[in-house]
């Protein structure tokens, strides 16, 4: 009797039980839903990365490459670097911050770039 109602009915009950007994049963293999993704160019001698995040990263680069992307990366032509896949999107959005501060990460990613140019 661990249903939603029979929570309810005891008073020791917590919202957590509460809140597990009313979920959806979670799978161990969920599918990435947001993606972190790393673009490099160079541009009038500069080479430059930019990094976001999406759910679709095709659809991203596309957008980025046709000018209609983020503002700094409109009028060059990006190369994707690196991607990482992650279920949920605030997990992204934190990588993507932690991505944005390693430049020593990024400096190597355009080593690479630089060196099949």
């Amino acid at each position: 009797m661990t249903s939603a109602s029979a929570l309810l009915s005891k008073p020791h009950a917590t919202k957590s039980k509460l809140r597990a007994a009313k979920s959806k049963p979670r799978t161990a293999t969920a599918k990435p839903t947001a993606f972190v993704y790393v673009l490099g160019c160079c541009h009038k001698g500069r080479w430059l990365s930019y990094v976001g995040w999406t759910n679709d990263v095709a659809r991203r680069l596309a957008k980025h490459n046709n000018g209609t992307g983020a503002r700094t990366t409109r009028g060059r032509a990006w190369t994707l670097l690196h991607t990482e896949a992650f279920r949920t999107r605030v997990e992204a959005m934190s990588r993507e911050w932690h991505l944005k501060r390693d430049r020593a990460f990024r400096k190597k990613l355009m080593d690479g770039l630089r060196a099949g140019r």
